[in-house]
């Protein structure tokens, strides 16, 4: 079966009616028309699927006895949106699942997994389409999904891309997320470089693309004493949405540029004051403020050698790398 499209896979049967109306045909055409921005392509997305619908058996199910994909292509987000709209409306697209290939009764989401999650949480039974897909036809057709509605995050789609990596060969990832081996390559080194950790403590970060993400990487392979983790995990990033977190990390692993001569504020990424700095031709010199800092101040006196001496030894080994 081709792969260029999994979407086309979930066909109308020939011996099964197909509904079609003027006015259905005039609603495709308007989408295709106005795809150009955000919401026609929401539109068009669910357009889509509404056409996959078409003549196919749309059944409720138990969502008890729905499963995710067993490839998690997302991560935790509001669905208060959603869960408003499908209260008020209803569910107006079905979800896509196959039967559960170790679990007999139970069924595996394809496509449809904030769906899935909102008629959960509202206590509904989900209308979905089941059809019998192999492990690659059910990834192709999730993730071309998910570019058709252009809703997952660079970062959303790179986490997607590595853990495909685990079961499937490049072709198939390629042909799941849409781009060409370069991007994919690009899109696994910042994945594998970043820890799981740090990318959960920042989040999907929307808006923030592949060279952010990669300066990113850059800054935490040139100075390994930092502590990006605890910067994304601290109280005031937090509370930050995903997208600034990722801004205000970038810029607290940023080096510092002090002008020579001149007094500069030494301060955390939170705003906390520790002291000053002092730049010149010939030497720094640190003044920390025992007022505002007085504990970092009594590590740095009792473990600065110690410090010099563990610089010294991570140089030595990269030179005899």
């Amino acid at each position: 079966m081709s792969r260029k499209n999994l979407l086309n896979l979930i066909q109308v049967d020939a011996d099964l009616p197909v509904k079609t109306t003027a006015s259905d045909n005039k609603l495709v055409g308007q989408v295709a028309s106005t795809v150009r921005e955000e919401k026609a392509r929401q539109a068009r997305a669910d357009d889509i699927e509404r056409r996959l619908a078409e003549g196919q058996a749309v059944v409720d199910l138990d969502t008890t006895l729905v499963e995710p994909s067993f490839v998690r292509d997302r991560m935790a987000g509001e669905i208060d949106g959603l869960l408003s709209a499908i209260r008020e409306q209803g569910q107006q697209v079905p979800i896509l699942v196959r039967p559960h290939p170790e679990k007999p009764g139970q069924y595996q989401v394809a496509f449809g997994h904030r769906r899935l999650c909102a008629i959960q949480e509202l206590g509904l039974p989900v209308k979905a389409i089941v059809r019998t897909l192999s492990d690659e036809e059910l990834v192709i057709a999730q993730g071309q999904e998910n570019n058709e509605r252009e809703d997952l995050s660079y970062i959303e789609r790179a986490r997607f891309a590595q853990r495909l990596k685990e079961r499937f060969p490049r072709d198939i990832i390629t042909s799941a997320i849409s781009v060409d081996k370069t991007e994919l390559s690009r899109m696994l080194s910042v994945a594998e470089t970043l820890s799981p950790d740090l990318i959960d403590a920042i989040g999907p970060a929307p808006g923030i693309g592949r060279r952010s993400w990669q300066e990113l990487v850059e800054l935490v392979q040139k100075d390994a004493a930092q502590d990006p983790v605890g910067l994304a995990q601290s109280q005031d990033m937090q509370a930050m949405n995903s997208t600034d977190r990722f801004k205000a990390l970038l810029i607290a692993l940023k080096p510092r540029r002090v002008a020579r001569g001149l007094p500069d504020v030494l301060s955390t990424a939170s705003g906390q004051r520790l002291g000053h700095v002092k730049h010149s031709k010939t030497k720094l010199e640190i003044t920390i403020d025992r007022k505002e800092a007085a504990e970092f101040a009594a590590f740095l006196l009792n473990d600065a050698v110690a410090l010099f001496e563990e610089r010294r030894a991570k140089n030595e080994q990269k030179k005899e790398l």
